[in-house]
């Protein structure tokens, strides 16, 4: 049997009931095409491919680990072990191969959670759902409400994709060698189209805000935004950051980029600034 690499941060889930209830969150149905991230010994692998699914195909980057599940589920041509890191995997072209949104399931490594979770969202058309296994206190702060302590950064930068949900906990024990922390099973249902416009400049005004959570958006934005472009989104200049929505930082970002290309130089025929 082959032991977990911390460099790869694995905690193989073991627990039958656990894997069941994920299973039955998930609901696959025929003639759906599922991509399963780091499946290692395959305990949930082959519990997916016992639904009437019509591919299973698993990205895992330890190859020690990758070859014997080829190995194991050589007879079922369904299923299709992809030895690469989930982080480089195109998503988009296989979903184009297939012809349908793909259905995304994984035990994700706790220090590559958030990377992971944005890059697939650059796939995002490609994509039905998630259902990922994280840190129960990263979940926490995906599924947050504005005005809570968890609610900051990557509540925001995700919300215009995606509606998340927290299903269930997992303890430490359903897995091997045991985490020293929590999980949770985080649904993540894939927009068709985004909450609301989002301009180029969301994600600096989302991060400038952030960074200074004890400070006003005033101050919080300051050389970002200006207190009039606050208040004409109809914001307090005084309120604080996790008291915004995310809508609301669309509307921000809008507003000061507006703000700027006023300011700014008319440009040149030639492309330069004129004076």
């Amino acid at each position: 049997m082959a032991h977990a690499r911390k460099r790869f941060g694995q905690h193989f889930l073991h627990d039958p009931a656990v894997i069941e209830r994920i299973v039955h969150a998930i609901a696959p149905a025929a003639g759906e095409h599922l991509v399963e991230i780091g499946p290692g010994r395959g305990a949930l692998t082959h519990r997916l491919l016992a639904q009437p699914i019509a591919s299973l195909d698993t990205i895992e980057i330890d190859r020690d680990l990758a070859a014997a599940l080829a190995s194991d589920l050589r007879h079922d041509p369904r299923c299709v072990v992809h030895p690469t890191d989930a982080l480089t995997f195109d998503l988009a072209s296989l979903a184009a191969r297939y012809g349908t949104r793909l259905r995304l399931v994984g035990n994700l490594p706790y220090n590559i959670s958030t990377p992971l979770l944005f890059h697939w969202l650059q796939s995002a058309p490609a994509l039905r759902d998630l259902h990922v296994m994280l840190q129960r206190e990263v979940v926490a702060r995906i599924t947050a409400a504005p005005g809570t302590a968890e609610y900051g950064r990557l509540t925001v930068m995700l919300a215009p994709w995606v509606r998340s949900e927290r299903l269930f906990d997992i303890g430490p024990g359903a897995f091997q060698p045991p985490p020293r922390v929590w999980s949770s099973i985080l649904r993540m249902s894939v927009r068709t189209e985004p909450a609301f416009a989002v301009p180029p400049s969301f994600a600096k005004v989302v991060a400038a805000a952030f960074s200074h959570r004890r400070k006003t958006l005033r101050n919080a934005l300051r050389g970002v935004a200006t207190a009039a472009q606050i208040e004409a989104c109809g914001l307090d200049p005084g309120a604080r950051p996790q008291q915004v929505k995310p809508a609301d930082f669309a509307a921000l970002a809008a507003a000061a980029a507006c703000g700027s290309a006023a300011t700014q130089a008319p440009a040149s025929p030639s492309g330069g600034a004129i004076g």
